[in-house]
């Protein structure tokens, strides 16, 4: 093997483990710099011209995923979010009613929205509603971190891999809902036992008569023409227009404004993600050319070992990498190895704290409010919920 062979496979590999652990030791790197920085030693070291790597950057993707994130800013600003939860919250009175209409609420908006923006907003919210009621933050926030992930399941737009996954199968948005939305409402209703079993002080039917719902402030002009957009949207997605294009209109049309800064707007959007993907698409295209995606070949061509493969590559190098990864080996007519794949890399972000953004997130989020979520408390809810939700999968796709 030549310097120069040794030297790709080097970076290669000190690339992807640098994405499993999320830093370089000594080095003040994150999982978009490690990208990007792998990604340009790779075409430094002649694997990839320039042009190549420009190439292996789907469009398609970073065009969905920037548009979501242009429409979700605008729900944000809009107080659309908050507004849903408190709706959800004055039919309910208990400590058990709370927990369900948190994960339903999470869960349901998460398939249509961008699973991380929610829980940055909800996290707060969250906390505040737990203080107020004197109970233990834990649980719900549980609820939370696991109802984004499982309710992103059910639909292209709900997480950044099954927008992924959107554009390299050619699945329609309704074909992709109507196969993968059961797992999503079986899996909440799963979760929903599960925390009851855990902690049971949640299991409570007793109204919280001290409960007080704060009312969050809604830009009215601003609700109402995002309001519209979005469904408009959502229709095109169920009609089957394509939907990064659909994206995209919406977008610019929210972006045609009066009323708000564009820099307000722009800000919310996670720039850092989308150089984050297209360093990912690069190194895809890297692995794929050095044909190192050979020992995975046979055993995807089960069910259960995609399934199993999915699991374990996202939860060592994340769901997004394990996605790129793995897609080159699925043909795109192979509708229930993309739907394994999507409800797979998706559920199994659950497993651990370090599983999913969304659950960083919050863990982040509680520690800057006063909260310890441990990498113990989130492991004795995350292994059973996974395996239970990926055994669900398995039975009804397969």
């Amino acid at each position: 093997m030549t310097i120069n062979k040794l030297a790709i496979y080097g970076v290669l590999g000190l690339t992807y483990l640098g994405l499993a652990l999320g830093y370089v030791p000594g080095f003040r790197m994150n999982r978009v710099t490690i990208a990007l920085v792998g990604s340009s030693c790779l075409i430094t070291l002649g694997v990839l011209s320039l042009q190549q790597a420009w190439d292996a950057i789907d469009s398609t993707t970073i065009v969905f995923l920037l548009s979501m994130m242009v429409i979700n800013a605008n729900l944000s600003y809009a107080g659309f979010f908050p507004q849903v939860l408190s709706l959800l919250l004055r039919f309910t009175r208990s400590p058990l009613g709370i927990l369900i209409a948190l994960t339903f609420g999470s869960g349901i908006l998460s398939a249509f929205f961008l699973n991380d923006t929610l829980v940055l907003i909800f996290t707060p919210f969250t906390i505040s509603l737990t203080q107020a009621l004197r109970l233990n933050p834990i649980p719900y926030l549980l609820a939370m971190a696991g109802a984004t992930n499982i309710g992103s399941v059910a639909t292209l737009s709900g997480n950044p891999q099954n927008i992924l996954i959107g554009s390299f199968s050619g699945i329609g948005f309704l074909d992709f809902m109507r196969a993968l939305a059961p797992v999503a409402v079986t899996g909440l209703a799963i979760q929903v036992i599960l925390l009851c079993l855990l902690y049971p002080n949640v299991r409570s039917t007793v109204s919280c008569t001290q409960l007080s719902i704060r009312k969050h402030r809604i830009f009215k002009p601003l609700f109402h023409k995002t309001l519209i957009i979005t469904s408009g949207l959502l229709i095109a997605f169920v009609a089957g227009l394509p939907v990064a294009e659909s994206a995209l209109v919406a977008a610019s049309l929210l972006l045609i404004t009066r009323r708000v800064k564009p820099q307000r707007i722009l800000k919310k959007v996670d720039w850092n993600l989308l150089v984050m993907f297209s360093g990912l698409f690069i190194l895809s295209r890297v692995t794929q050319q050095l044909n190192l995606l050979k020992p995975f070949t046979y055993a995807v061509n089960s069910s259960a070992g995609l399934l199993g493969v999915t699991a374990i590559l996202s939860n060592m190098i994340s769901n997004v990498p394990a996605v790129l990864l793995l897609q080159s080996l699925i043909p795109r007519d192979d509708t229930q190895s993309w739907l394994l794949l999507a409800a797979g890399s998706t559920l199994a972000g659950n497993l651990t704290l370090f599983g999913s953004v969304a659950n960083l997130i919050v863990v982040e989020a509680a520690a800057e409010l006063g909260y310890q979520l441990t990498f113990v408390e989130h492991l004795r809810f995350g292994v059973p919920i996974t395996l239970l939700t990926l055994l669900l999968v398995f039975l009804w796709i397969h």
